[in-house]
């Protein structure tokens, strides 16, 4: 009985070493900056559609109502263009801020968002408006782009990384709009 209580107190203490390693990991909520390293040349494009389907009768067209492009160089110029109702806005220029910069580039390098196959998310039949997203992401020569819809309008799930991705670009967009 006694040699019992001892291996599980014996057994109990890996277990409990390792949730005093993994917490601190698992409730950090943002990705470190040192993933991002100075010599890593990294240019991202992110462009989000609003789409509409209009029926015709027997045929069908999508267009865009609302077009929005984001264009992040290596040394933080981005321009940010909008295209609504098929009128193009001026262009925005914007220099991101150094942490800014590295916030993404590591968000991008650290997750293994480059490494991401790009696979394809049907949109569902009945959907008649919704956002479809493309990014491209050019990293030290390896170029990955990935388009998605937006959630509610595919039936497979869209990985948290992407949305992740999609998240911090779209608060990059809201600060050049202020």
């Amino acid at each position: 009985m006694m040699a019992k209580k001892f291996y599980i107190v014996l057994g109990a203490i890996p277990v409990i070493v390792a949730l005093l390693i993994s917490t601190p990991l698992l409730l950090r909520t943002e990705i470190p900056t040192t993933a991002a390293n100075p010599l890593d040349f990294i240019e991202i494009e992110y462009t989000k559609h609003q789409l509409k389907t209009i029926s015709y009768g027997v045929t069908e067209r999508t267009g865009a109502q609302k077009t929005e492009i984001l264009y992040i160089k290596n040394d933080g110029d981005t321009k940010y263009s909008v295209t609504e109702e098929s009128y193009l806005r001026p262009d925005v220029r914007y220099v991101l801020d150094a942490p800014t910069l590295n916030r993404i580039k590591a968000l991008i390098k650290e997750t293994g968002f480059i490494a991401i196959p790009s696979e394809s998310f049907p949109v569902m039949q009945n959907i008649t408006e919704y956002q479809k997203s493309n990014v491209k992401v050019t990293l030290n020569g390896q170029v990955n782009q990935i388009h998605w819809p937006e959630q509610n309008a595919t039936a497979r799930f869209i990985p948290p990384i992407i949305t992740a991705v999609e998240l911090a670009l779209d608060n990059i967009i809201s600060d050049i709009s202020k």
